[in-house]
């Protein structure tokens, strides 16, 4: 699979300029080979490879969310499932659209695999500082394009439970959300 092919060919440390940028922006918890995105409620990292360019690297976003029958308390039907999974990876291709960057994906896959789904983003950019933006702007669209795809009707687990209590209690403001789409 892409994913794990990317991730063997990953540095065993994050080069000097990617922690330095990476560092400067409260989202992140850096490790010695990937930085974890922690302004989200699911699993999400970002891992480095140089390029043959010195100027750039290729950076690879992943985000494991449950699927829909682990995030349910209640028995999901497999057209149900299907049908959330196709809309679900449907609407994550359109990820790079969010940025505020002119953004060319290297590879883009999602993969469901048991209870969960990996997606996984692949760019190439030679500023550290803006691909630390962009990839924390893909692991949010990830995190509201899930959060959006709540198929109502059904009692939900921890993370997503608490995901549909803050987008309807609102925001800081105190203002009130509707339901997710």
């Amino acid at each position: 699979m892409l994913v794990a092919a990317l991730q063997r060919a990953m540095t065993d440390e994050l080069p000097d300029a990617v922690r330095e940028a990476f560092e400067a922006r409260d989202s992140y918890d850096l490790r010695d080979d990937h930085a974890l995105v922690t302004t989200t409620a699911f699993d999400a990292r970002v891992t480095v490879e140089a390029t043959e360019a010195d100027w750039n690297s290729q950076y690879v976003v992943t985000v494991e969310v449950p699927t829909l029958s682990a995030a349910v308390e209640d028995v999901v039907g497999p057209a149900v499932e299907d049908g959330w999974f196709e809309t679900l990876e449907r609407r994550l291709e359109d990820a790079p659209m969010a940025t505020r960057a002119n953004l060319e994906l290297d590879a883009f896959e999602v993969r469901r695999e048991d209870q969960r789904v990996e997606i996984a983003y692949a760019f190439t950019l030679g500023s550290e500082s803006q691909a630390a933006d962009i990839a924390k702007t893909l692991v949010e669209y990830v995190e509201g394009t899930y959060v959006e795809g709540i198929v109502p009707g059904y009692d939900y687990r921890p993370p997503v439970s608490g995901l549909l209590d803050q987008a309807q209690s609102g925001d800081a403001a105190g203002e009130r959300g509707g339901t997710p789409l």
